[in-house]
């Protein structure tokens, strides 16, 4: 298996793509040596958990396994498709935790003290605030926004994902954050954005 995995290295991730699709293993072996490294580091990106990104990065390339004959060249490259399926994974996981921390602080209600629930409450409140106001920003500039704070996103990578130049993402941030400012008007942002990411 090692020799037909190395005599794959000379293929594009698009034709290792639709040799996974018929079950070439060798092939998604050879897709993981070439993204296993990115995919970890945009995990880790996600998650701030080693443990939680090699799931989530392991998940991702069994979706890709499943899924490879559903991957059309015509639509974007390869490796765009495997990231945003990790991306997809990593977000999947800490919506999951989330769920999980809640679920558990609904069933021990008591645990938490009179100024804890007082903190969460306002917390919460900030965090639908801001959800709120997000929603009222052009498509471009939430877009941006929300990958670059929820998504773990740097502004070069926006700029490969979105096809756009840095510049670009850099104004709709900029622009995005200072409407944001004017929505929320007393420093409900900030406080927010901190808490949330």
């Amino acid at each position: 298996m090692t020799r037909v995995h190395r005599d794959l290295a000379h293929l594009s991730d698009e034709a290792l793509v639709a040799l996974a699709a018929r079950s070439e293993q060798s092939a998604l072996a050879e897709l993981y040596d070439r993204y296993g490294r990115p995919a970890y580091g945009l995990a880790v990106r996600v998650l701030r958990d080693d443990a939680l990104a090699e799931d989530a990065v392991q998940d991702a390339f069994m979706t890709i396994w499943r899924t490879a004959s559903r991957f059309m060249p015509e639509k974007g490259k390869a490796s765009t498709w495997i990231l945003t399926l990790v991306h997809r994974r990593a977000v999947d996981v800490v919506r999951r935790e989330q769920r999980r921390r809640v679920d558990s602080l609904d069933a021990a209600p008591e645990a938490v003290g009179a100024r804890g629930a007082d903190e969460e409450a306002w917390l919460r409140l900030q965090r639908e605030r801001v959800q709120a106001a997000l929603k009222e920003l052009p498509d471009q500039q939430r877009e941006a926004l929300e990958l670059a704070y929820y998504g773990g996103f740097t502004q070069t990578e926006l700029a490969e994902r979105l096809g756009q130049p840095v510049g670009t993402i850099k104004s709709r941030m900029f622009n995005g954050l200072a409407r944001l400012r004017e929505l929320l008007g007393d420093g409900t942002m900030e406080a927010a954005w901190t808490r949330t990411t």
